[in-house]
């Protein structure tokens, strides 16, 4: 029966595609989503089996790949991954019934918005090299199209999708050569034969394997310095493309990871995951700078994706480090957090990026500066806007909380060691835990009360209104499982747990006590988010009581007055008085300006009678990817330069093309001789 799932997964997906295709506009979409809701359910089906029985699922064929064929294993790791992606991939797809008639109706994207899903939905069934490989560029392709789908009315999203290419096949090269080289040593191209034999693999080739995979995979989660596809794609992708990628594709990124680097490989020494936690600890602190001052509210979720990604990689090679230093309890601690961060990511930043979208298509822009006000005129976008940025934030009672609060138990209790590599990594994990929480706030406090609160600075953002309501529905959802999982983290924790085992090869860490408490097993530390929800919620009431009591009294104190919410005061207030984005990630912005060099422009224009009269002084500033600036351009520029100096090679000649021939025969023969 757990085998029909399988096919069912495919079968549906494949079949979504094709009448994505074919059908006629007014029937495509609603035939894609009918059968790529049958996909993702039957993708759920066979994951909850395999985390309530704790037995895998297992497919061989040789009629689909001719000389390889198509082995799928599903175990409880892999499980946890379908269900994340399946959750945003429901929610999406009912979005995409009402963002439809915004551009995302055409063939090409009701054919690879399901295959989209479908791909990823498989990759962690994959059980073979021939097989992941085959799913993984599948995956690239179909999100690549996606993302040109505004290409002939935007320039940028033309430039995102060059970026993304070139990104995700240089990673899918790295990850092809790891493989590959996997498969050489242990005689056989399945994942069960690789692990068998890649324990007796030398030291200096392991550890080769293990940073070639993590570079590829690392890409594909946005870890920095290989993050610069992500803010452009993210950005420029259409609502529910950019959700999936940000709430299910990069997940892929940390399930490679720990694919290689735990499973086939068995896990490794210390500095493999002093690297890991190094890349975690960068990219967690550029990612949460960056959308702390960036404007424009989809590059700033999609940054907010880079720093959510770190905090995984963070407790990934926390795990890998106290497994490697003896430490198992906190290992298995941290690796529980790791995947809980991912699996609150996955909910939280697809609510977050369909109410972007939302606001996108209410609005037709982006940038948070012509924002304000949205909260009166889009409600139901608002709320779950606010749901999604107060579960980044990891403030309870909403989901982000309760991972980035074991993660921190973990880091803690792993403190007393003997290893100084330890002692340093950990202690930098928590300084950056505690900085990232502080600009993630910044960030979304920044969003939520330039977007939607105050007042609306421009006529787009006057003239806004709901979305269809399908839109809604599907954003609403993901908000609503914020809270859910925010308040009763024990319902996905035993899973969570099953799945860390498989993946750490240590038992579980945590263990619930009844639907109230969370205890760590075998160490101090216990939380119960129910009773802190229902004390934050007696506070409020406190709060409210004394505001009506006020209100009631309001004609004994002539004195208080009611003046507007943002408002600073003021009784009379305009769009003007109030903060932009710009200026108030301004402090911020100096305080790190040696690190995100932004570029300023001032132009000053003079009365034409008279130079030393000023008519008009304009100031501009763009916070630019500074790695993306100093690093990747120059690189481009020098590439770019060898390739014009390189035509002189071929100037039309048969006579040089022959000798050139000639020249390569000679070397290869000197060669084999």
């Amino acid at each position: 029966m757990n085998e029909v799932y399988v096919v069912t997964v495919g079968l549906a997906g494949v079949m979504a595609a094709i009448l994505g295709g074919a059908l006629p506009v007014s029937s495509r979409v609603g035939a894609a989503v009918a059968l790529t809701w049958v996909s993702c359910a039957a993708a759920l089906a066979a994951a909850v089996s395999v985390l309530h029985s704790g037995h895998v699922i297992a497919l061989s064929t040789s009629a689909i790949l001719p000389l390889t064929g198509v082995t799928v294993v599903l175990d409880p790791l892999g499980a946890l991954f379908v269900i994340a992606i399946s959750v945003v991939a429901l929610a999406s797809t009912l979005y995409w019934l009402g963002y439809a008639s915004h551009g995302l109706a055409t063939r090409s994207a009701s054919s690879a918005l399901p295959l989209f899903v479908t791909s990823m939905l498989l990759v962690p069934f994959a059980a073979s090299v021939a097989t992941f490989l085959v799913l993984w560029e599948m995956m690239a392709l179909t999100s690549l199209v996606l993302v040109l789908t505004d290409q002939s009315r935007r320039e940028a999203a033309r430039s995102a999708a060059q970026w993304y290419a070139v990104m995700t096949h240089a990673g899918a090269a790295a990850i092809l050569l790891a493989l590959v080289l996997l498969s050489a040593h242990s005689g056989g191209q399945t994942f069960a034969d690789i692990e068998a034999h890649a324990r007796h693999l030398s030291g200096a080739l392991r550890g080769t394997i293990f940073v070639i995979a993590l570079l590829g995979f690392g890409s594909k989660a946005g870890a920095v310095p290989l993050h610069v596809w992500l803010p452009k794609a993210h950005a420029e992708a259409p609502g529910p493309a950019s959700a999936l990628m940000s709430g299910a594709m990069v997940n892929l990124g940390v399930y490679g990871i720990i694919l290689v680097g735990n499973v086939l490989l068995g896990g490794g020494p210390v500095w493999w995951w002093l690297l890991v936690s190094a890349l975690g600890v960068v990219s967690a602190l550029y990612g949460a700078l960056y959308a702390a001052t960036s404007s424009d509210l989809k590059r700033l979720l999609a940054y907010s994706t880079v720093d959510n990604m770190g905090l995984v990689l963070i407790a990934l090679g926390a795990s890998g480090l106290f497994a490697a230093s003896g430490h198992r309890t906190t290992a298995a601690i941290a690796m529980v957090a790791a995947l809980l961060l991912m699996v609150n990511h996955s909910v939280f930043k697809g609510a977050l990026f369909l109410a972007a979208g939302a606001v996108q298509i209410a609005t037709g822009t982006r940038d948070l500066d012509r924002l304000g006000g949205l909260m009166r005129r889009m409600p139901v976008t608002g709320v779950v806007f606010l749901v999604g940025a107060l579960s980044v934030a990891a403030l309870p009672p909403f989901n982000g909380f309760v991972g980035e609060w074991l993660l921190l138990q973990g880091l803690l209790h792993g403190l007393p060691t003997s290893n100084t590599s330890v002692v340093i990594s950990v202690s930098a994990a928590v300084a950056a835990l505690a900085l990232t929480g502080g600009l993630t706030v910044a960030a979304f406090v920044k969003a939520t009360g330039i977007g939607f609160l105050g007042r609306p600075r421009s006529d787009e953002a006057t003239a806004a209104h709901e979305v269809a309501i399908t839109m809604r529905l599907g954003a609403g959802a993901l908000a609503a499982l914020c809270l859910v999982l925010g308040l009763v983290p024990m319902l996905v924790l035993p899973a969570i747990e099953r799945a860390a085992a498989s993946a750490g090869r240590v038992g579980a860490a945590s263990s619930t006590s009844g639907w109230v408490s969370l205890h760590l097993l075998g160490l101090r530390g216990v939380l119960a988010p129910s009773l802190l929800a229902a004390g934050l919620a007696g506070a409020a009431l406190v709060v409210i009581v004394i505001r009506r009591h006020a209100h009631r009294r309001r004609n004994a104190w002539p004195a208080v007055n009611s003046v507007e919410p943002w408002g600073s005061g003021r009784r009379v207030q305009t769009a003007r008085m109030q903060y932009t984005a710009t200026s108030f990630a301004e402090p911020l912005q100096r305080v790190f300006d040696d690190v995100i060099r932004p570029s300023r422009d001032l132009d000053v224009s003079h009365v034409i009678e008279s130079r030393y009269y000023i008519e008009r002084i304009a100031y501009r500033t763009s916070n630019d990817d500074v790695i993306e600036r100093q690093f990747y351009r120059p690189f481009i520029a020098s590439v770019r330069w060898w390739g014009q100096r390189a035509r002189w090679l071929q100037n039309g000649s048969v006579h040089r093309y022959l000798a050139y021939g000639f020249l390569a025969l000679v070397i290869v023969l000197v060669v084999v001789a």
